[in-house]
């Protein structure tokens, strides 16, 4: 399924806090609905979460508060004047945290000027940031209507999925009942630049707009969040399309290295120049003498991506296409492997011992 962003358009501060992560239960309850049109200006009668005049947008994302994937991204949202704003993103880096939550510790949120939106820094992981954005804990009765993580710096498709950060806080308002969209930028190290950042948020713009508006209509599909990626080359992109995960990946091994050096860049992120300065986290010799050090690297891409469908992320986001991938939170596995399981579990009880082998 294709469609232009022009078919899918016309087609429809200084207080400190802390907060203990919590899990809150989104009710199921559908909110009073009101006359209100944010789109045509006409009358309507249109269903918000968070009650007020506008529909409430959360954003938030694992590169931090600073990057500017977020940043284009509200601007964008905030120009539109038809949302109300909130941002809760982590207070640094969090990529490829998957979707790791915080318990021992309370969170800190520290107020952000972002203008046109209410937003903070949180000291938590993406997860965390979308838990706390939609508990009305930070955010007294304001339950948002759509959650948006990113824009990511870096394609997140296959099984990029699982480690990603920028994923699960999308994947976490859904556990939560809150619809929800990841959306990651094909970074691509010595053509891409900050201004394609900006060109992503316009273009995944009129998407935004069409899933409000089934959302407030309440004609949305409840079981089921979305991962959008867009392509390199945004002048000349061919649609959005709709696409199933596959297994794309980018291996990663391992290098012994000493506790002076600081962590190998991200291969996406690795010749930009964000304004801030990296923070090397070294490790201390003294306290962890006769310790080995080792480093992360990047070795190769999964062969098993060469042949996968058209239909598949990864290959069609190669191909020039904004890529749209409708995603749950079971890990389902291939039908053959189901029948093969079925039939060995009942040989178990019949195996030998571990002494046989």
């Amino acid at each position: 399924m294709k469609l232009t962003p022009n078919q899918l358009s016309s087609s429809s501060g200084a207080r400190y806090q802390t907060f203990q992560t919590r899990r809150h239960a989104i009710s199921g309850t559908p909110a009073r609905p009101r006359r209100r049109s944010f789109l045509s200006g006409t009358n309507a009668t249109l269903g918000m979460e968070g009650g007020a005049g506008r529909p409430i947008v959360l954003v938030t994302n694992d590169d931090g508060i600073e990057a500017p994937g977020l940043r284009f991204l509200v601007q964008a949202l905030v120009s539109v004047g038809r949302y109300r704003v909130l941002v809760c993103a982590p207070n640094s880096d969090q990529s490829g945290v998957g979707h790791a939550i915080t318990w021992q510790r309370p969170l800190s949120a520290t107020p952000v000027e972002l203008e046109g939106a209410t937003a903070y820094a949180v000291s938590g992981t993406p997860a965390d940031c979308a838990s706390l954005g939609i508990s009305t804990e930070l955010f007294p009765g304001e339950k948002p209507d759509l959650v948006i993580s990113g824009i990511n710096i870096g394609s997140n498709c296959g099984y990029h999925i699982v480690y990603s950060g920028t994923v699960a806080g999308a994947r976490e308002a859904f556990l939560y009942g809150v619809h929800s969209v990841a959306i990651s930028y094909h970074w691509v190290r010595g053509k891409s630049s900050t201004h394609d950042l900006k060109r992503a948020a316009e273009c995944c713009l009129p998407l935004l707009n069409a899933l409000l508006v089934e959302i407030i209509s309440k004609t949305y599909p409840k079981g089921l969040f979305l991962n959008m990626d867009l392509p390199t080359d945004l002048t000349c992109h061919k649609g959005y399309k709709i696409t199933r995960q596959g297994k794309f990946m980018t291996r990663i091994g391992w290098k012994q290295t000493t506790s002076s050096s600081s962590a190998e860049c991200s291969y996406v992120t690795a010749d930009m120049e964000l304004g801030s300065a990296v923070k090397k986290q070294n490790g201390d010799s003294s306290s962890a003498r006769g310790a080995l050090w080792f480093k992360r690297r990047f070795v190769e891409q999964n062969a098993e991506t060469e042949n996968e469908a058209e239909d598949v992320d990864f290959t069609s986001l190669e191909a020039g296409y904004i890529t749209v991938t409708p995603l749950g939170a079971l890990s389902r596995t291939e039908v053959e492997a189901e029948s093969y399981f079925k039939d060995w579990i009942l040989r178990v009880p019949d195996s030998p011992s571990t002494s046989y082998l």
